[in-house]
């Protein structure tokens, strides 16, 4: 089709192309059906190639979408050589993706890395334009790669431009991708498109047709080939899309019997392959059907030949012939394309079921086993295609449930809400035996940590876990891990949380066992908190072992987290992140890191922090873990509070409060009230400040959260001593002295020697602080620096000007390792009124780089090449050494020795 009309979008699209070439982008182009998007693209493709891009294409096709990876084998096969040249895991991971190889293929992720490291590797060369036709209609894989690499092409001379309809949601977030919709012609330039292609239009039948088509370039040159049919005054009131299918069904019925039965294959087939569509439609009609029978469809124009492939028209055209197509007739095409698919026993399947619209036990088991080979190659939503079309046609009402439930599982890991409860409400329409009815109850509730889905929560999931504990311990478990996790989500109250621990300890798990330490620590943080330290303690953090999915160390990270450990949360942080990592569970990693993050910003290892917090939050963001990505929003608001950022803080904490506040996810709301808080005692607004955290131990107040609490009385006190409302806060502190009585954990006796001390009558004080100062602070030197600042405040107050220096000597000098640079230009204007001049602090690697940079610098510290950060971070090589090169003028250096001195000064 003659491209008309879209100047601005070419023009924008040729300005991207011949922009910097070490810069990619992404483009989404949005459109009605034969608005001009694929044009648009073939106007690109040319343009590209003329500035010397390697054009890569796909484009999705309906019949083709519950076929894993079918787009991105037509992206790569130019490529197939360059392959060969890929890392050994990432050549195995593509050969497995793409049916090469029997290895499964743990997770997508996987696939996009070993994909964008192989579109980089082409882009050296020549710089690469990725084309995607009709996005809407990829399969599930293959979008997800490719939103994966358009996530990441920012410093490749990779472009990728993608077409989809209107109301196609994409993956990819606003910020990720540039949209260009393009609108319907203006009355000039239809005007021209008709007369080109209708000259001998009467004046009325022109009028007509420019007032039907509505701007569309299609409509106006399909309907002009059918005008008389269009004059139907039924017709004329039918949407555009259905006019332009029939005007393709019209012309369709000109062309001979074995023609139409050839078209009629063609628009069922998954392949665009014409010897199989030959040999399918001779067994359709027992006739013989090749290039012959096949030309007054091409002279009709509704498809073309490519070498040896089918392609229509248009898109329209294929759905047209599908849907006007009587059942009978339907399901004999596609008996006969079974027939022919004898070496691909997936597609034979697929085409087997549709052949048929009665149960048949056979085809459903055939199609249960497609499910699960295209799970093992990463194909989630073609698993869950099969899965449901098999239930349809199970003839056993308990198998049907079954397969029903597998969907309803493998939808809740491609995060689509909507499809679960589709599949659970149709698993409801039959006989259900107890453990599948429990299955339905806790599928339920698989989204936003459950706090949307369970309508009586934590004691609901408890009373369903004790009851199947006896028939199914796994799954009774599974159901409890899920009451448990809203204790940490919500606050269900002092009863249910007893309950979820009566239900955990009376299964008898093996004390050291992940799920009961895990458990324990989710619904009892404080009664608990000395047992799973303990424990936790005697779990011994290992390099995992081949076939480990990290999930025990994710759990254990977690659990001593809650319960104050947070130098263990590290440790199996670390050890949980490896194997994830390696496998591509970017979902379970965000949560992993998280952990780390979280725990690092509490001890005050910043730099750390810094780079945690931001993959976390990312990933999150990227795996549609909503609660997640505003936990670590807020996390992210806290550390910018802490670094005296306070725009920052003050804007993620509302956007993370606007994530939390809706369902009540009082974690997300209690860190960003801290960070609300925090913001406020680093610019000295105390009273605000003490308002703030003071929100964190009302029990009625939705920024409570029982075990985070433990982390902020330090704070609070500060703020309180600061303002003058010590009244209001010492309840608070009596009570945590007695929480303080049952656990041991650490945060919470660090901050509270600090309390004491801040608390005391002068006579008191100093045998406080020195006890506070006295004790084991090596893994706390946040609280240490806290308390030396306190400390020469007081002196200072006090008049012992000479004694004050040294310990606001020491916390100036301690804040300033850390990056705590508020408190830093607190300690030096204290030592200024103690009569001591201060230095500066001088700017390092936290203040000159981003988050993302600062973590490919630790990394390369520690002496890993650009690939295997690449690998750890998901990104490709080259644009590791990019950042690199950027990196190393920012901070003055010029080898990676120099990196490790610099990186050196931040612990």
């Amino acid at each position: 089709m003659e491209l008309i009309g879209r100047d601005d979008q070419l023009d924008l699209l040729r300005r991207l192309l011949a922009g910097p070439r070490s810069h990619g982008s992404a483009v989404l182009v949005r459109g009605a059906p034969g608005i001009g998007k694929t044009a648009l693209l073939t106007e690109t493709a040319a343009l590209a190639e003329e500035l010397g891009y390697r054009v890569l294409s796909t484009s999705g096709v309906e019949a083709e979408s519950d076929i894993p990876y079918a787009g991105l084998q037509l992206v790569l096969r130019p490529l197939g050589a360059a392959a060969a040249g890929l890392a050994a895991p990432h050549r195995q991971v593509l050969d497995s993706a793409l049916g090469q190889a029997e290895a499964g293929v743990p997770d997508v992720f996987l696939v996009g890395l070993a994909v964008l490291n192989l579109l980089a590797d082409a882009a050296a060369a020549a710089p690469v334009l990725v084309l995607v036709d009709d996005v809407q209609w990829l399969d599930d894989a293959t979008a997800g790669v490719l939103a994966f690499v358009a996530r990441r092409v920012g410093t490749e001379p990779v472009v990728m431009v993608g077409a989809a309809r209107e109301g196609y949601r994409s993956r990819l977030n606003s910020d990720e991708v540039t949209s260009l919709a393009l609108a319907p012609l203006t009355d000039g330039q239809a005007a021209q498109l008709l007369a080109d292609r209708a000259p001998d239009l009467r004046p009325t039948a022109h009028r007509r047709l420019l007032a039907e088509a509505a701007g569309n370039p299609l409509a106006l040159t399909e309907l002009s080939r059918t005008l008389g049919a269009s004059a139907d005054p039924h017709l004329s009131r039918l949407p555009l899309t259905e006019r332009l299918e029939r005007a393709f069904t019209d012309r369709l019925e000109t062309l001979p019997d074995i023609t139409r039965s050839l078209l009629r294959i063609a628009s069922l087939d998954d392949s665009p392959s014409l010897p199989e569509i030959y040999r399918a439609t001779r067994e359709f009609t027992g006739t013989t059907a090749g290039a012959a029978e096949l030309e007054p469809a091409v002279r009709a124009r509704l498809v073309h030949v490519v070498g040896t492939e089918l392609r229509f028209g248009h898109p329209l055209m294929r759905s047209a012939i599908h849907q006007t197509m009587p059942a009978g007739v339907r399901h004999a095409a596609h008996a006969a394309l079974a027939a022919v698919l004898d070496a691909d026993p997936d597609r034979r399947t697929r085409h087997r079921a549709a052949a048929t619209d009665r149960p048949e036990e056979a085809v459903a088991a055939a199609l249960e086993d497609t499910a699960h080979r295209a799970a093992r190659r990463g194909g989630i939503a073609a698993a869950v295609t099969a899965l449901e079309q098999a239930a349809a046609l199970s003839e056993d009402a308990d198998r049907r449930a079954e397969r029903l439930l597998r969907a309803a599982d493998f939808a809740v890991e491609l995060g689509r809400p909507e499809t679960v409860a589709r599949l659970l409400d149709q698993a409801l329409t039959g006989p259900l035996s107890r453990r599948q009815h429990a299955t339905v109850v806790w599928l339920r509730g698989s989204f936003d940590e459950g706090l949307r889905g369970h309508s009586s929560g934590a004691v609901s999931l408890t009373a369903l876990a004790e009851e199947m504990a006896a028939e199914e311990p796994a799954l009774a478990l599974r159901i409890l891990w899920s009451a448990a996790q809203l204790c940490f989500w919500s606050e269900p109250g002092p009863e249910a949380r007893r309950g979820v621990l009566e239900a955990v300890e009376r299964m008898e798990l093996d004390e050291l066992d992940p799920w009961r330490l895990a458990i324990c620590a989710y619904a009892a943080p404080v009664d608990r908190g000395a047992f799973v330290l303990d424990r936790a303690r005697h779990v011994v953090p290992v390099v995992p072992q081949e076939g480990d999915d990290g999930r025990a160390y994710r759990m254990l990270s977690t659990a001593a987290l809650l319960v104050g450990g947070f130098g263990l949360a590290r440790a199996f942080s670390a050890a949980g992140a490896a194997p994830l990592r390696a496998q591509g569970r970017l979902g379970l990693l965000a949560r992993t890191v998280g952990a780390d993050a979280w725990s690092a910003l509490v001890v005050g290892d910043l730099g750390a922090a810094i780079g945690a917090t931001e993959e976390s939050r990312r990933l999150a963001r990227e795996t549609s873990q909503t609660m997640m990505y505003g936990l670590m929003t807020a996390t992210a608001a806290k550390l910018a509070a802490l670094r005296g950022e306070e725009d920052s803080a003050l804007r993620l904490a509302e956007e993370a409060e606007g994530i939390g506040l809706p369902v009540g996810a009082r974690p997300v709301l209690a860190t960003a009230t801290t960070a609300r808080g925090l913001a406020a005692l680093a610019a000295g607004r105390f009273e605000e400040a003490f308002g703030h955290l003071r929100r964190l131990h009302d029990p009625a107040d939705p920024a409570f959260q029982a075990a985070l609490r433990l982390t902020t009385v330090g704070d609070l006190v500060d703020a309180a001593t600061h303002c003058g409302r010590l009244d209001a806060v010492l309840p608070i502190v009596t009570e945590l002295e007695e929480v303080a009585t049952v656990t041991p954990a650490p945060v919470l006796h660090a901050d509270l020697r600090l309390v004491r001390a801040l608390l005391a009558a002068d006579e008191d004080a100093d045998a406080l602080f020195a006890a506070a100062l006295g004790a084991d602070l090596t893994a706390w030197p946040l609280t240490r620096a806290r308390t030396h600042l306190a400390y020469g405040e007081r002196l200072r107050r006090r008049r012992r000007s000479v004694e004050s220096r040294d310990h606001l000597r020491a916390a100036r000098d301690m804040f300033d390792a850390l990056g705590a640079i508020p408190w830093g230009e607190k300690a030096r204007r204290e030592l200024r009124a103690a009569g001591e001049t201060s230095r500066r602090r001088a700017p390092d690697a936290r203040d000159r780089l981003t988050a993302h940079e600062l973590q490919i610098v630790q990394l390369a510290a520690e002496g890993l090449t650009n690939r295997e950060i690449g690998q750890r971070l998901y990104l490709s090589h080259r644009t590791i050494s990019s950042h690199l090169h950027r990196i190393f003028p920012k901070l003055g250096v010029v080898s990676r020795a120099e990196l490790r001195t610099v990186v050196s000064a931040l612990r």
